[in-house]
C-alpha cells in the first residue's frame, strides 16, 4: 500500500477496507478538502415536510433539487444539502443517491443499486478538481460525483446510473407538486440551515480554489459560468446560462436524441449571498425529450413574459418542470433528460471535449 500512496496529500487512517491497488486515476490528483471522512455528514434517514409545512421556511425563489420517480416527488432544498452534500434516500421504491457539491455547483442524482447490492454513501473529505469524492460504506470504494464513476477500490471502474434531477425554485415546485414531499431540517445535526458558508464564491469570473483545482480552467467560458450539461454516449454539450437567459428555449439534437432546454429567471443562487433567500436570481432550467406520444413538439417562450412555454403544434401551455398546465395536452408530461447544472470550470475538467452551445443560427 505504501507504494500506491506515495506522493498523495490526503490522510489514509480511515480507509482500512479500501483496495488501493484498484484505481482508475492517479492518486496524486486527489486532495484533502479539510474535513475528515464524514466530517460533512450524509443524511441517511431523511425526514420530509409537506408542501404546507415547507412553505413556512422556504422562500419562493429558493433553489432545491427536484426528483420525480413513479408517483413520488421529493424536493431537496440546497440550504440543507449545502451542509450534508449527500442524501441516501428511497424514491418510487428505488434506492437513490442525491448529491450536491458546492464547489462545483453540481446537483446530481443516481441509483444506489450496483448489481444486486444497494450501497450507502458518505463524504470522503477529499476532492478531485474541486469535485466531491464520495465513498460507499460497503466496500470503501471512492466515487467521483460529476462522473458517477468509482475511481478507487474494489468497485473502481463501476458506473452509477444517473437519474433525472433538476435545480428549480420552491415556487415552481409547490405549484407543480402540491402533494410533493420536501427534505426538512430535522437531520439530527445542528447546522445553520439557510446560511451560505461560501459567500460570494460563485462570482462568474472568479477562479476555482487553486489548492483543489490543478491546471488552467477551459477558457471558452468564464470559470463559474453556470451551464446545463447533457451527455449522450461519448458526446457532451454545455448550454451557458447567459445564453439561455437570452433565448429561453433551445432545441438541440445530440447523437440522435432530440431535446429541448427550457430556462426561466426564477431560482436564486445558493452560493451568492451569506443568506440563501437573499441570493441573486440565476434561473431554473429543464431538459426534456421533444417527442410526446409519437408526436414531435416545438416549444417557444410565452409572449406574455410569464414563466411559461407553449408548443406550436397544439398551443398548450407548459411549465419549467415539463407539465402541460393548459390547452389540448393539459395533464401530459414530457420525459426528462438526464442533465446537470454545473460551473463551467468543473464540468470542462472532466469533459474537456464538450461542445459549447453558441446560440441559435439565424
Amino acid at each position: 500500500m505504501a507504494a500506491a500512496l506515495s506522493g498523495t496529500s490526503f490522510p489514509t487512517y480511515f480507509w482500512t477496507k479500501t483496495n488501493w491497488k484498484k484505481r482508475t486515476v492517479d492518486l496524486r490528483e486527489i486532495a484533502s478538502g479539510g474535513p475528515p471522512p464524514d466530517g460533512i455528514p450524509a443524511i441517511d434517514n431523511p425526514q420530509f415536510d409537506t408542501v404546507a409545512q415547507a412553505d413556512q421556511w422556504l422562500e419562493a425563489r429558493e433553489p432545491l433539487v427536484v426528483m420525480e420517480l413513479g408517483d413520488e416527488v421529493h424536493g431537496y432544498p440546497l440550504q440543507v444539502l449545502m451542509w450534508h452534500e449527500i442524501v441516501n434516500d428511497t424514491l418510487g421504491g428505488l434506492p437513490v443517491l442525491v448529491t450536491f457539491c458546492p464547489l462545483c455547483n453540481s446537483a446530481i442524482a443516481f441509483e444506489r443499486r450496483v448489481g444486486d447490492r444497494t450501497l450507502d454513501f458518505g463524504t470522503s473529505g477529499n476532492l478531485r478538481q474541486s469535485d466531491l469524492i464520495m465513498y460507499d460504506r460497503q466496500t470503501q470504494s471512492w466515487w467521483q460525483q460529476i462522473t458517477g464513476e468509482s475511481i478507487v477500490g474494489d468497485l473502481a471502474g463501476t458506473q452509477l446510473r444517473f437519474l433525472p434531477a433538476a435545480i428549480g425554485s420552491w415556487q415552481d415546485f409547490k405549484e407543480a407538486f402540491p402533494q410533493g414531499r420536501v427534505l426538512n431540517r430535522e437531520t439530527g445535526h445542528a447546522r445553520p440551515y439557510g446560511q451560505n458558508p461560501y459567500y460570494g464564491y460563485d462570482r462568474i469570473d472568479s477562479s476555482p480554489l487553486a489548492f483543489f483545482f490543478k491546471g488552467a480552467p477551459d477558457g471558452r467560458l468564464l470559470p463559474k459560468e453556470r451551464v446545463v450539461a447533457v451527455t449522450v454516449g461519448d458526446s457532451s454539450v454545455a448550454f451557458p446560462f447567459t445564453r439561455l437567459a437570452q433565448e429561453r428555449v433551445v432545441h438541440y439534437s445530440l447523437e440522435g436524441l432530440d431535446f429541448v432546454v427550457l430556462y426561466e429567471p426564477t431560482a436564486r443562487s445558493a452560493l451568492d449571498s451569506d443568506i440563501i433567500r437573499e441570493g441573486r436570481t440565476v434561473g431554473s432550467t429543464g431538459v426534456f425529450k421533444t417527442t410526446l406520444d409519437g408526436r414531435k413538439l416545438t416549444f417557444a417562450a410565452a409572449s406574455s413574459g410569464a414563466a411559461v412555454f407553449k408548443d406550436k403544434e397544439t398551443d398548450s401551455t407548459w411549465n419549467i418542470l415539463g407539465q402541460a398546465t393548459a390547452g389540448q395536452l393539459k395533464g401530459k408530461r414530457l420525459e426528462a433528460v438526464v442533465h446537470g447544472n454545473h460551473f463551467w470550470f468543473s464540468w470542462a475538467a472532466f469533459k474537456p471535449n464538450t461542445t459549447v452551445y453558441g446560440g441559435a443560427r439565424r
